[in-house]
């Protein structure tokens, strides 16, 4: 398997076909120059060494240099390789509403565009723990299996929109259920979910639910995304309405997030846009009794960017030692 850790850095294999327009603009200019000397085939007989192509060979080996530079910057990498790792830490199911509500702009650029940032950094920080994700609407649906690897979380993180799950609306006892459902451990000590959510639930089972996980020894974390007052929702360049043709505004709804995890003996955080929440939630998560981990995990990936490096030194090198004039046959003449 290879992967790209720098993809931006492709972009600068435009420049190759700049480099041969280039060098063609050059040849012209010197045509029209050696024209005003006089007639162009008295001056070539003039100048029997000089090499036209040689120059576009010269050119050739320089964009070949060129393209095994920029495929090294993109930093190229081999790896798919299993290794199991023995660790201590706690699981972690991430709930991430991703109803059209989180489209609401409280935070820069959207509700779920920062929960998204939040859990990535998140993701940076974790130690042995394992972690999980479920997005939930209508319905709710595991998007990433418990897991202790943090490349593929990260993966699977960047896919998520408003359409990963088809049946809109807000169903925080399901995203529940569906997250209790997913843990590999049956311990009653190393078990957490976090709820993301603006808490605007839709069906009302939600304290039912938290009861039912409560007694199972999880405890619940809510982060609430957004704002009382409320925003509007964008949609397709204009804003969200209803039935009646009003616009549609979503609300944070603090009070049922505030009982789940009374419920849950966990912690409510509303998401700031300096600080989202979830850095307090996992301190308070590193206070759970730890459980021991056999995972099976991808190492990291083996840089190869140094060998497409060298292929690029080599070309230049090659580029450098071919002269621009024709070689000479005889070096003495009779």
């Amino acid at each position: 398997m290879v992967y790209l850790a720098q993809t931006q850095y492709l972009l600068l294999l435009l420049l190759i076909p700049l480099l041969f327009v280039a060098y063609a603009l050059c040849l012209r200019v010197r045509r029209r120059r050696i024209a005003r000397l006089g007639n162009p085939e008295l001056v070539a007989k003039l100048m029997p060494d000089a090499s036209t192509g040689k120059g576009w060979l010269k050119v050739s080996l320089l964009a070949a240099a060129w393209l095994f530079f920029v495929i090294g910057l993109a930093r190229p990498q081999l790896g798919a390789r299993l290794k199991e790792h023995e660790t201590q830490g706690v699981e972690v199911m991430i709930a991430l509403d991703v109803s059209n509500s989180m489209l609401a702009e409280d935070y820069s650029p959207n509700r779920l565009e920062r929960a998204k940032l939040a859990i990535s950094r998140l993701v940076d920080k974790l130690q042995g723990d394992r972690i999980g994700l479920v997005v939930f609407a209508g319905e709710a649906f595991v998007q990433l299996p418990i897991t202790a690897d943090y490349v593929s979380a990260k993966i699977f993180l960047k896919s998520v929109d408003t359409e990963s799950v088809p049946i809109q609306g807000t169903d925080l006892a399901e995203a529940l259920m569906a997250s209790a459902r997913s843990f590999s451990t049956q311990s009653e000590r190393s078990r957490a979910i976090i709820l993301i959510t603006d808490g605007e639930d839709h069906e009302g089972e939600a304290l039912d639910a938290a009861r039912a996980i409560a007694e199972q020894g999880i405890r619940i974390y809510c982060i609430g995304v957004g704002s009382p007052q409320g925003k509007p929702i964008p949609k397709n360049g204009s804003l969200m309405k209803d039935a009646a043709g009003d616009i549609v505004v979503t609300r944070l709804d603090e009070e049922i997030l505030q009982e789940i995890v009374g419920i849950g003996q966990g912690k409510y955080v509303r998401a700031g846009n300096s600080e989202f929440g979830l850095n307090p939630v996992i301190d308070d998560i590193r206070t759970i009794d730890k459980e021991q981990f056999n995972s099976v995990v991808f190492e990291d990936f083996d840089e190869q960017y140094m060998y497409f490096f060298a292929i690029a030194l080599f070309f230049l090198i090659l580029e450098l030692l071919i002269p621009e004039t024709k070689a000479r046959r005889h070096l003495f003449r009779n």
